[in-house]
């Protein structure tokens, strides 16, 4: 039985950093090398970072990720790293360089290019053809793969293993959303068992526009049971050894004792483990977050990656006492700090006192920023303003709206002044049903929890007060409401949210029609009601800004539909 040192290096690259993601590989790999590692392997295209998507139009690019990716080579000494990275020939290929000794060595071109959800792979890449070599490492036959390719349970990672080889890595820049985790988990312990061949798989971690990058990467053995496992949502490198059973006669021969596949060629990196007689470092095992805990961590990445990778400092979010300002305000403390909080309470005639008291003891309980900007004389000097052109009509959504777009001015004004990024507030269900007002409610820079539904936002609430209680009960029992009239409640305009959201969730996420939803047991008329306002509301969706994408299907990149379509 072989034994290797292996080095997860879970960074987390910037795109287009290409400078700084060359400090963040050899940073660990220098890691690796002083811990005596064999192979230290690092996520899908960690040079440029990921998606890079139109920067590898510009040639300029894609020849400075060559001479990056140099950089990484030349810092190599007796540790093999394999590094994800842009290749160029007669097309662009996603690609893993195996580099040892100040070399590039080898090259792995990834063959299947996802093209659907968030992917667009297949408008820069060109396929590879799959391994034309294995690599000796530490003594180990050692396959390369990149992503895509292991989901594939014919595809490159079996192969490689069918042509010899012991080991196979995978590296990743494989999105987040709830229950990914244990998805992949089945899968790469299904691909290992029938492949009888050991699987490392390296993950990116990071938040990058509205992805989110989890990390967790992972080893299984040949026998498909998981053998390390790393953190989600937090850079990690762990050096640890692991033992390769020698499996190739169950693997490579038929029952008459022939080869199933022909041997790949094999480069020789290293003959000899540099673990030798030392005692075996132990292989980490973090143990998976809880459902609600792994999403409320992947709001809490995501959003404090694109404030300080856009270069801000400070966000702003308009309190209303509400269940959703509270969330996202505290959401934005824990990523932030509480001191690049400021919370804004913007009153109207129509905001009850428990309101304002619901909303200053949670900035209080925060600790962070918090002010009051009443919008009643602006409220007033609008309705005067449009009085002559209103007359003779009875006061109506328009007036309502004017007090969310006033307070739409007012953050933006404050976000002007002091460089504040605001923060919307609207949740995936109000999104969904056009519950918003454009240029109100939907205007500022980041949306932390527009792919949160409803009735998800109310557990997350629930499951953070458990870490310390920020969120004021009363916020959590109050019925929902605008308050943008006298006695207002989200079920004036809308369904139930514990009827609303499951609709919607077949609906958005599950591209049910409207007939199969009520094949699947959904009431007709609630039905027609819920399509109807979701198909309607794709022009302001269009217009609403970005956010933290923690479902399957998320409004944006994910779900492309048509503005102006008669179908239904």
């Amino acid at each position: 039985m072989a034994r290797l040192r292996v080095a997860l290096c879970q960074i987390a690259p910037v795109v287009g950093d290409l400078a700084g993601n060359v400090e963040r590989i050899t940073g660990a790999l220098f890691e690796a090398e002083t811990a005596g590692a064999d192979l230290a392997v690092f996520p899908e295209l960690a040079v440029t970072g990921y998606p890079p998507e139109d920067l590898l139009l510009k040639p300029g690019f894609v020849s400075d990720n060559l001479a990056a990716l140099g950089k990484v080579a030349q810092a190599t000494e007796r540790c093999t790293a394999v590094v994800g990275f842009v290749d160029e020939g007669l097309d662009l290929y996603n690609a893993a360089a195996v580099c040892t000794a100040g070399e590039v060595k080898g090259v792995y071109r990834k063959c299947n290019l996802p093209n659907y959800s968030v992917f667009d792979e297949q408008r820069y890449f060109a396929p590879g053809q799959g391994a034309r070599e294995l690599y000796l490492v530490g003594g180990v036959r050692v396959g390369v793969s990149v992503c895509e390719d292991a989901w594939d349970p014919t595809g490159p990672l079996s192969a490689q293993a069918a042509a010899g080889a012991e080991l196979v890595v995978n590296i990743n820049a494989s999105p987040y959303y709830r229950e990914r985790l244990a998805e992949r988990r089945r899968m790469l312990a299904t691909r290992a068992a029938d492949a009888s061949c050991a699987v490392v798989y390296v993950n990116t971690v990071g938040g990058q526009d509205e992805l989110v990058f989890d990390g967790a990467s992972m080893v299984f053995s040949a026998d498909g049971d998981l053998g390390a496992s790393l953190p989600q949502f937090e850079p990690a490198v762990a050096v640890f050894d692991l033992e390769v059973r020698p499996t190739y006669r169950k693997r490579l021969l038929d029952p008459r004792g022939r080869h199933k596949s022909a041997p790949l060629p094999e480069v020789v990196l290293s003959a000899v483990s540099r673990a030798g007689q030392e005692p075996p470092l132990p292989a980490p095992r973090a143990a998976p977050l809880g459902p609600e805990e792994e999403i409320y961590a992947a709001l809490v990445l995501g959003t404090r990656d694109y404030v300080h990778k856009n270069g801000f400092t400070d966000v702003v979010v308009g309190l209303s006492g509400g269940i959703d300002s509270s969330l996202v305000a505290t959401i934005a403390a824990d990523a932030l700090g509480p001191d690049a909080v400021h919370g804004v309470s913007m009153p109207s005639r129509f905001t009850s006192d428990a309101s304002n008291t619901d909303a200053g003891e949670l900035a209080a309980r925060l600790g962070i920023d918090y002010r009051s900007v009443p919008i009643e004389p602006a409220h007033l000097a609008m309705t005067s303003m449009l009085a002559t052109s209103f007359a003779g009509s009875q006061p109506g959504l328009a007036e309502e709206n004017i007090q969310s777009r006033l307070r739409g001015i007012v953050l933006m004004a404050l976000s002007n002044k002091f460089g504040w990024l605001v923060l919307t507030t609207g949740n995936k269900s109000e999104l969904a049903v056009g519950y918003s007002t454009l240029y109100g409610d939907t205007a500022g820079g980041f949306a932390v929890i527009k792919d949160v539904p409803k009735t998800l936002v109310y557990r997350l609430c629930r499951w953070r007060n458990t870490r310390g209680e920020v969120i004021p009960e009363a916020v959590l029992k109050k019925a929902p409401t605008a308050e943008l009239r006298p006695g207002q409640l989200d079920t004036d305009s809308l369904p139930p949210y514990d009827e609303l959201d499951p609709v919607l969730g077949a609906y958005v996420e599950g591209d049910l029609t409207a007939a199969e939803l009520v094949e699947a047991g959904f009431d007709g008329a609630l039905v027609a009601r819920v399509v109807r306002l979701v198909d309607q509301a794709e022009y302001k969706r269009r217009q609403s800004p970005l956010g933290v994408r923690v479902t399957p299907k998320a409004f944006g990149r994910d779900r492309r539909m048509p503005i102006t379509n008669a179908y239904r």
